[in-house]
């Protein structure tokens, strides 16, 4: 079984994806921060495919995927990277689609295969066109794709975006890009009106997590939390990627933990 769909299963609340960037800080770090997030308490990992045009995503990400690829960063080291996950680790990879057509679409998928990847997200792939040139590519091998759900989707595109889901539907807290915004709170009529959807597959939320309590309060109208800008942040400056990614788990899971 698809480890994130067993994932999802298992654990029907109190979630923790954590997006790290390849190639960042360095080129090679991202085996050691993946399984160090893993092991410390994140339920699943999403790594972010870098690109020059990352345009859902905030100055944080951004200057990340700048660093990464000017470390040189490709697509084929990210999937030999990848391979060096736990094996148990639910894994989705977050990119642009240009990048993925000139990497050769099917290649792509055939490798997220190959390294085990369980969810790929495509914030550029519109879902008809998802629908009519890729669903089966995806089935085929087993892999499921993510879509994101914005203040904007109306509720008959939700419903239509969940019955093509396999895994988890990605709530967007926000109309502006990652780590921007007036914060988690104002989004909370917009989480209370999704899950008052009753929708087949769960809904984790990202943009605008970067506090425990921010997770706290996501956790109280969603079974999980997606954290990238702040995560990304708080390996700025730091020599040992494993202990700040330790550390960070530890202080972002605190509260849930004691409560």
């Amino acid at each position: 079984m698809n480890k994130l769909k067993k994932k999802l299963q298992d654990k029907k609340s109190q979630l923790l994806n954590i997006y790290c960037t390849a190639g960042f800080p360095n080129l090679h770090d991202l085996p050691k921060i993946a399984n160090t997030l893993y092991e410390s308490g994140a339920d699943m990992i999403e790594v972010g495919i870098p690109y020059s045009d990352p345009i859902a995503d905030g100055p944080t990400i951004q200057a990340s995927n700048s660093v990464a690829l000017e470390n040189g960063i490709t697509m084929d080291l990210i999937f030999d990277q990848v391979n060096k996950f736990k094996e148990d680790m639910p894994k989705i990879l977050m990119g642009y689609l240009n990048p993925v057509l000139q990497y050769g679409f099917e290649k792509f998928v055939l490798k997220c295969s190959e390294a085990r990847v369980d969810g790929v997200i495509l914030p550029d792939l519109p879902l008809e066109v998802y629908e009519e040139q890729y669903k089966l590519l995806f089935e085929e091998y087993g892999i499921s794709f993510i879509f994101l759900i914005t203040p904007d989707t109306s509720p008959e595109r939700i419903a239509r975006i969940d019955e093509l889901s396999s895994t988890f539907i990605y709530a967007v807290s926000s109309s502006s890009t990652t780590g921007k915004g007036d914060g988690i709170k104002s989004a909370v009529p917009y989480l209370s009106k999704i899950r008052k959807l009753s929708l087949k597959h769960p809904v984790l939320v990202g943009f605008n997590i970067s506090t425990p309590s921010d997770l706290e309060l996501v956790h109280t109208y969603a079974p999980g939390g997606i954290i990238g800008s702040a995560f990304i942040k708080s390996l700025v400056g730091h020599n040992d990627v494993e202990s700040a990614s330790k550390q960070f788990v530890e202080k972002m899971t605190k509260i849930n933990t004691m409560s």
